[in-house]
């Protein structure tokens, strides 16, 4: 009998299962459902485009045509109402049923609301999907004033989106740096310095008490906790997301801030899997669970939960990510898991180059790179191989690293 695979979300998570799927069985019914108008487009490059720097057409990966090559069911401007894992179906909007043999859910998240006075006003923009980054970048054109928040992965994208843009802006932070469980203020520095000479001010100990908007109900200041007043017609926010798990409430599927999975992408619920930045995984290299954002990520997870859903236990998820961006006319790359961790060591090697790496029971698990890239591959492997290596800081911190020069693994 045909298999019949249903996925919601057309993501790089959504998008990556369905190729698989199609790879693996090339008779089964596959339906990808998206409450987005438009197919897979690339996360990454958005951010370029919001900057004036790319047209539309490079940012878009897939036409509806990839998926009528592929025999895969497209359904654009689609939301899904209801999942019954009895019954192996779900509800549409338009009150459609359709049937599933396994289920992929890829839904991501939404962008959370800054809960103050006037965030919805006219001239407040969140950084999440292609049509935000249009709004975005229509808005930002014609701004002469801005304002930032959210001191994150996102948070920076904007912040270079006004600094392109010739848009003045100040960029409020809750700590004393940008993405302070991260960086040290002498990494961050680097990027702060970067900041100022595009426009944009960054303000610590800072944060959003309420907006001021005119009688247009136009955004026109943010006034922060300590009552200073920032003026701006262009504002920003990126504080993070709220995971969009609603659809799952009533099926058994466990949640807590996101799609409980184990290592090959099964939820509790037979029959249903998740990817992508929804889940919290087993991470076989942290050996506990976890949670990544990042483009590559989802890609190797929707990949990987793909498989299982074709070959139960196939392939358990075993991957180190990594996020780069290059705003401010030099490179910066975030691997594994940089926020977390019980020993960390670092080093500035000049004024545009820096790195800190995090360790957890003596192995790495994350870092950051400020400057030259070209040590991640080393860090990388040594996270795979989960190898006690925190004893030898300094042969890590030399600025050409070679693993060669690392004493043999110890007894665990």
């Amino acid at each position: 009998m045909t298999q019949s695979y249903v996925i919601i979300g057309d993501g790089i998570a959504g998008s990556s299962a369905a190729e698989t799927l199609r790879e693996g069985a090339p008779d089964a019914e596959i339906t990808v459902i998206t409450d987005e108008g438009e197919a897979l487009y690339n996360r990454i490059l958005i951010k370029e485009f919001a900057k004036g720097k790319l047209p539309e057409m490079p940012v878009s990966i897939h036409e509806p045509s990839w998926y009528e090559e592929r025999d895969i069911d497209l359904r654009l401007n689609t939301l899904v109402t209801n999942v019954d894992p009895e019954g192996h179906r779900l509800r549409t909007h338009e009150g459609e049923r359709i049937e599933y043999d396994k289920l992929l859910v890829a839904t991501g998240g939404t962008p959370a609301q800054l809960p103050v006075e006037n965030s919805d006003a006219e001239g407040v923009h969140h950084f999440w999907t292609f049509q935000d980054a249009r709004a975005i970048r229509e808005h930002v054109e014609r701004a002469e004033t801005g304002i930032v928040v959210g001191a994150g992965l996102l948070g920076i994208d904007l912040a270079a989106i006004c600094g392109e843009q010739d848009v003045d802006a100040h960029y409020l932070m809750r700590g004393d740096c940008w993405w302070r469980y991260a960086l040290s203020t002498e990494g961050a520095e680097i990027l702060h310095e970067a900041m100022r000479e595009r426009g944009v001010e960054p303000v610590f100990g800072s944060s959003v008490d309420r907006f001021e908007t005119d009688d247009d109900g136009h955004v026109t200041a943010a006034i922060d906790p300590n009552g200073d007043r920032y003026e701006g017609d262009f504002v920003g926010i990126a504080i993070g997301l709220d995971f969009n798990t609603e659809i799952l409430q009533g099926t058994g599927v466990e949640c807590d801030d996101g799609i409980l999975v184990d290592e090959y992408m099964r939820t509790n619920v037979d029959d249903i899997y998740a990817a992508g930045d929804i889940t919290r995984y087993h991470d076989t290299i942290l050996g506990e669970r976890a949670q990544n954002g990042s483009w590559d990520s989802a890609k190797s997870q929707g990949t990987v939960a793909a498989k299982n859903m074709l070959d139960p236990e196939s392939e358990p998820f075993r991957f180190v990510s990594s996020y780069s961006i290059t705003h401010f006319d030099f490179p910066f790359l975030s691997f594994g898991h940089p926020t977390i961790g019980d020993d960390e060591a670092e080093r500035k090697y000049s004024d545009t180059e820096w790195r800190r790496l995090a360790f957890k029971d003596g192995k790495i698990v994350g870092g950051v790179l400020i400057g030259d890239l070209s040590p991640q591959s080393a860090y990388k492997q040594l996270m795979e191989e989960e190898r006690v290596v925190a004893d030898q800081k300094e042969v890590l911190l030399e600025k050409s690293v070679d693993l060669e020069n690392l004493a043999p693994t110890q007894e665990q």
